[in-house]
């Protein structure tokens, strides 16, 4: 859509109107969600399991020995439009490499729809539906820029200017946050272990603007949680850092230097970081959408460049691909010695232990397994925008896919993500006889129990009020006799699944290729690893959902029945011209019901600002202060709740108030616990 012609934003109608409507909802169903399942998990209601047997190897399609491009595409056509309609997405963008050429690009679905155009000026029946282009049409990429920001970088270590293992404070004019003594390396960038937390304010831009990068870092950024190179957890931070480092080290700016240095050279005329000159030219965006039947969304951009910014069509990807794939001389920036490098794991054992075991990034990309083959991959999300690339090295293939809509739920666009590139990779690189020939570990029971426990996402935000985040979002690991664990929900779908020991600390899925690492202590496991770039940690046992959601829960339904019980039996004891309550101890009583208003009235505001916060629009720090405001005063309330209690006695109060007294005691001393152990009262309130 393009800007000069389109509605006015701040339209109810609009198209950015509507995005951040349909964001919303997608966040409170994100949330119902997530607390559903918590609940589910804390009362033991799991979904059924898989058998504790170890099940057969998944069977694998047949195809040729090598991708043709005929039986591609047939594939292709036979796989996405039908995905597409299942799970309502409007549109995809793919393409296919093999031995050093581009077998094929396709589009499939709509890049413009022509439905949900009922607004302002533009009548339904003036829009035509626009099929995807793969050459012309601009799909954003989200983090699956992040590649060729890693590219440009060693670009600059492969010319001496850069250094893999140097502090980069050296080569910044500021200091990034630092919790330890370790310093933070360009190597830890590159594979995300810087340690940084996540950050979400001001992330995203609601226009086609540009961000000045060394504003963004140096902005409230976020602490670092981990030491550095021991815990990979996926950093925009981290890589927003890199395109800076190349800045202050080149003189260019970010955009600039990655155009002339890795776009140009590789071919990808069409791609772009420049977020404002997107339709100056001869391609064309296309729209981003919820579902395939509603309204187009508004132009998302990224705050950070090197880890969002990126836009890009099938065929620029492929030319991206090849340059990532060359063996020895071809089209691409980078020697096939700094490709090597670039293509190894980036970190070993030294610091991630036994993390090391199981699938790693590498200095720009992330290594995945399937079938027992080495898989380099990379996947990228904006709002509504999902992508993805998986290599296959030792083969010279690689696929590109990209969809323009989140689908009728928040797993959706994996589901079709899964369908294409795991298939592509079942059908023409299936897994050898060797494979399929995995021992059991003997450590597996001793193993197992001592990973029972919760766990949460190290790419979260645990300094900030958004910390009660971790209370909802629990993966819980439970051992089985038979040595075996259920890993419910699993992070990467979403759903319970089954694991085996097939050697020390390193876990296969029972029903798939899924690959889980974990690293202990020497008495519990710390972390478990679900992928190159990202960690699940041990979750304190005072956070454990199941204790935090049940005190929460059961002390705002006291108080939530207290308040409604006084004015009800007021209104009571008027009608029946009852006593009146003894005038002394009023105050602390008045003081009390008040306290209980506000722990409720806080309760609804952070039900509120935390999906808010978290999503497109950036939360007013008054509304925040105002919810810890609301939760202080709600938790003090056990102070004057505790006089009016200890009063009782002698104001003869009848057993029922005291009885009620008690009650009310007990659930605003619950309330602040909560407000305690979630995060909430964080005094900085910077996200």
């Amino acid at each position: 859509m393009n800007p000069a012609t389109a509605p006015d934003p701040g339209d109810p109608g609009s198209p950015r109107s509507s995005r951040v409507a349909l964001g919303a909802r997608g966040r409170i169903r994100r949330t119902v969600l997530a607390v559903t399942a918590t609940a589910l998990l804390a009362m033991g209601c799991a979904p059924h399991m898989p058998s504790t047997s170890p099940a057969p190897p998944v069977p694998r399609p047949a195809g040729p020995e090598e991708p043709t491009r005929g039986d591609v595409e047939a594939w292709l056509d036979g796989t996405l439009p039908a995905a597409l309609e299942t799970e309502g997405i409007a549109g995809a963008t793919v393409s296919v490499v093999a031995d050093g050429e581009i077998l094929t690009s396709r589009g499939y679905g709509y890049s413009e729809t022509g439905t949900g155009y009922e607004y302002g000026e533009t009548a339904a029946g003036d829009v035509v539906a626009t099929p995807v282009d793969p050459e012309e049409n601009l799909f954003q990429v989200g983090e699956l820029s992040e590649p060729v920001t890693a590219t440009a970088a060693m670009l600059l270590v492969e010319s001496g200017e850069l250094d893999l293992d140097t502090d980069v404070t050296e080569y910044l004019d500021f200091a990034p946050p630092s919790s330890f003594d370790t310093p933070v390396t360009l190597r830890h960038l590159l594979t995300h272990t810087g340690g940084y937390e996540e950050r979400y304010r001001g992330r995203t831009l609601l226009d086609d603007g540009e961000v000045d990068l060394r504003a963004r870092l140096t902005t409230d950024p976020p602490e670092q949680v981990h030491e550095p190179g021991t815990v990979p957890s996926r950093s925009e931070y981290g890589y927003a850092l890199v395109g800076h480092i190349i800045e202050r080290v080149t003189g260019d700016t970010f955009e600039d230097h990655v155009r002339e240095n890795v776009l140009d050279p590789i071919g990808m005329a069409d791609s772009d970081f420049h977020q404002d000159t997107l339709y100056d030219g001869d391609t064309w965006p296309s729209d981003g959408y919820e579902t395939d039947d509603s309204r187009p969304t508004w132009f998302e951009g990224s705050a950070s460049a090197p880890s969002g910014a990126l836009s890009t069509t099938a065929v620029d990807m492929a030319r991206f691909m090849l340059a990532l794939l060359k063996d020895g001389e071809g089209p691409g920036p980078l020697s096939s010695e700094t490709l090597d490098l670039m293509r190894g794991p980036g970190l070993d054992a030294d610091t991630l232990g036994t993390l090391a075991e199981g699938p790693r990034a590498t200095l720009g990309l992330l290594e995945e397994d399937r079938g027992g083959r080495r898989i380099l991959g990379y996947g990228g999300d904006s709002a509504f925008f999902h992508s993805r690339i998986r290599l296959h090295p030792d083969e010279g293939t690689g696929i590109f896919v990209s969809l323009n809509s989140n689908g009728h739920d928040e797993y959706s666009a994996t589901r079709v993500l899964d369908a294409v590139t795991e298939g592509f990779t079942d059908r023409y690189l299936p897994a050898g006889e060797d494979a399929e020939d995995i021992s059991i570990s003997p450590t597996r029971e001793e193993h197992a129990a001592m990973a029972e426990g919760r766990y949460v996402s190290s790419r979260s935000s645990h300094s900030t009020f958004l910390a009660v985040r971790d209370l909802f979002e629990q993966t819980r690991v439970t051992a089985r006799p038979d040595g075996t664990i259920v890993v419910s929900p699993d992070p990467t779908t979403g759903a319970p699944a089954a694991y085996e020991e097939i050697e020390p600390w390193v876990w296969r899925e029972m029903e798939g290729d899924r690959i889980l690492v974990m690293r202990a202590d020497d008495r519990e496991v710390r972390d478990l690893g679900f992928g190159a770039a990202l960690t699940m940690t041990r979750v304190d046992t005072v956070r454990e959902a199941p204790t935090a959601l049940t005190v929460l829960g059961v002390s705002l339904a006291i108080l939530l029945l207290a308040a409604l019980s006084w004015p009800i039996s007021a209104l009571v004891r008027r009608s029946l011209k009852g006593e009146p309550r003894a005038r002394d101890g009023r105050t602390a009583r008045v003081l009390t019901r008040g306290a209980v208003v506000c722990a409720l009235a806080a309760t609804a505001l952070w039900a509120w600002i935390v999906p808010e916060a978290t999503g497109t629009w950036d939360v007013a720090w008054s509304l925040i202060r105002s919810a810890q405001g609301l939760t202080l005063l709600g938790a003090l309330g056990a102070l004057p709740a505790a006089v009016s209690l200890v009063r009782a006695p002698r104001a003869r109060e009848r057993w029922f108030r005291v009885l009620a007294g008690t009650v009310v005691l007990a659930a605003l001393v619950g309330f602040a616990w909560s407000a305690a152990v979630s995060g909430v009262m964080a005094w900085d309130i910077t996200y």
